[in-house]
């Protein structure tokens, strides 16, 4: 067979036994296993090539990497299909969301779950195209299937340096990266019953112009902006389908400490997964407490009827591989942000949704409802967690709630007591520079308050910051999908003020990114109209230098540079 790539038959291994020649960021001539720069992390702010520092291997990038082709194709013929009339069945719509999720950072690392789904994406889209009527259009992603004799020849279409010109590729990917992080939200919302139709033609219109030599960068810039429109869109979905679910967030303290009884440590992102645990966990004996980004699931007030919710454990994903570890119980992870697992817990790490780590318990999603009680069996018979910390956070500072807040904080900005409101959302990662926006938080005037969401807030969310007149200086809106309520709350203020530009607030963005989830927000910024956002820690490898000329001019984007250097740009000071 060779260097063959045959899905059917369950052979994919060769994948990345071949290599291929590029003019890659890299370098020219380089010999590659793998490329990717999606992520904040990637080697040398260029590319991952050998390996990701995520711990993805170069065999399930390549899957992956097949994955986004297949989809592509698929949201070729579905495009084709509400052309000519049909509706698109709504577990297709589904089947593409969740096949951006698993390629989203952290999210899936499982060879044989990544095959499935591309054979289940070929074989959907195989049947779909036979219905269209005009199919002369479509490109060679609608009609390629795979089989040995495909491998060579489908190659050179498949991966991002499969286009050559460095600004179309930077603008390409910009745009599939808003994708994947407009559809793992999106997936949140569906998870609640909660679809929208113009959002999953929109998503999946755009995702097949990445394929489209036609269009120009021109076109791929005003394409990009669409992307945060549509981003807007999709996180009031979200919010709407969490808020009508589970009620809007309100102030809550939130126990870091622990307690007597064994445990299971729920992380990543889906409440709909929370709620069906604790369900599952009524009178058992265990305790249900949150990681990372599980943490403002405390902030809703449905969830504060169960007894066995205990609060939140450790702090930001990066630090699992210690705090997993001495959790002592099991682990489920909903959504992504899991790190390959240390041997000590890898029986202990469970995985459900897009989420998948060979080796690992799997639970799936049958007809809407899973089944937790592998997990729970396992929590009785482990040790109640470990103490790393104890005291209280405080957060649940959604624009529902910063809106009830809001004479107090007029009150507090006319009279001078609030000078500044500083944007400090987005994600937190391994990396020693990250310590910049602790110690930025730090170095911040007195008269000053944060606004943050995502996990970047573990950089200064336990710290003691203070208040002003009674509001903390950390308000914390939630998830990273929660920073809709950033601007919500920015726009509202606007309006409070009389202003005619949200860039005249008294308003300073100085924003984390890691990962998609983090460029649809920063999208939909740039859609809302905000300037001047300073980027970090570093400003994306897939911008090329035009691309970043152009966010540079038209929107001001900047990054970083030193804390000191930072205020006084900031604050004068």
């Amino acid at each position: 067979m060779g260097n063959s790539f045959h899905y059917r038959n369950g052979i994919y291994y060769e994948l990345y036994t071949l290599r291929s020649t590029f003019d890659s960021p890299g370098g020219k001539d380089m010999e590659e296993k793998m490329f990717c720069f999606q992520c904040q992390e990637t080697f040398g702010n260029k590319g991952c090539t050998n390996g990701g520092v995520c711990g993805k291997q170069p065999d399930t990038a390549h899957l992956q990497d097949v994955l986004i082709y297949a989809t592509k194709g698929l949201s070729e013929v579905t495009t084709a299909w509400r052309r000519e009339g049909h509706a698109v069945p709504k577990d297709v719509n589904h089947l593409i969301t969740v096949n951006l999720f698993v390629t989203i950072t952290n999210a899936n690392f499982d060879n044989d779950f990544i095959t499935k789904r591309i054979e289940k994406t070929l074989d959907v889209k195989n049947h779909m195209i036979s219905e269209v009527k005009d199919s002369a259009h479509l490109s060679h992603a609608a009609w390629w299937d795979v089989g040995e004799e495909y491998f060579k020849d489908a190659y050179p279409f498949i991966g991002v340096l499969a286009t050559k010109d460095e600004n179309v590729r930077s603008l390409r990917e910009l745009i599939t990266y808003g994708l994947k992080g407009l559809a793992a939200y999106s997936h949140h919302a569906n998870v609640l019953h909660k679809d929208s139709e113009e959002i999953d033609a929109f998503l999946q219109e755009t995702l097949a112009k990445t394929l489209d030599d036609s269009l120009s960068v021109d076109d791929l810039t005003a394409l990009t902006l669409k992307t945060g429109e549509y981003g807007v869109k999709g996180m009031a979905m979200l919010d709407e389908a969490n808020t009508s679910t589970y009620g809007n967030p309100e102030i809550t303290e939130v126990e870091i400490g622990v307690r007597k009884n064994p445990g299971i440590l729920i992380s990543g992102h889906d409440l709909k997964d929370l709620e069906m645990l604790l369900e599952q966990t009524k009178d058992t004996g265990v305790d249900v407490y949150t990681h990372g980004e599980m943490l403002p699931a405390h902030y809703y007030p449905f969830f504060k009827k169960y007894r066995d919710f205990a609060g939140n454990y450790g702090n930001a994903w990066w630090k699992q591989r210690e705090e997993f570890d001495s959790f002592n119980g099991p682990i489920l992870m909903t959504t992504n942000c899991v790190v390959p697992p240390k041997e000590s817990y890898k029986d202990r790490l469970w995985t459900t949704g897009a989420v998948s780590f060979p080796g690992c318990g799997h639970i799936d999603d049958k007809e809407g409802v899973k089944d937790f009680s592998p997990i729970i069996e396992q929590a009785k018979k482990c040790q109640a967690p470990t103490e790393i910390e104890t005291g209280k956070i405080v957060g649940g500072f959604a624009h529902n709630q910063v809106l009830a807040l809001a004479d107090k904080v007029v009150d507090a900005v006319k009279s001078g007591a609030i000078k500044k409101f500083i944007v400090m959302a987005g994600c937190d990662g391994r990396a020693r520079s990250r310590e910049y926006y602790r110690n930025f938080a730090l170095a911040l005037p007195k008269d000053t308050v944060i606004l943050t969401a995502g996990c970047a807030k573990y950089k200064y969310n336990k710290l003691d910051l203070g208040t002003i007149g009674g509001i903390p200086r950390v308000l914390d809106a939630g998830q990273c999908n929660d920073s809709y309520s950033l601007a919500v709350i920015a726009l509202k203020l606007k309006e409070v003020f009389g202003l005619d530009d949200v860039n005249d607030l008294p308003i300073v963005y100085n924003i984390a990114w890691y990962e998609q989830k983090a460029v649809i927000v920063l999208l939909a910024l740039l859609y809302l109209g905000v300037k001047n956002i300073h980027l970090g820690p570093t400003l994306p490898a897939f911008l090329s230098p035009a691309v970043v000329n152009v966010l540079v001019d038209k929107f001001g984007i900047a990054g970083i540079t030193t804390v000191e250097d930072d205020m006084k740009l900031f604050f004068g000071k």
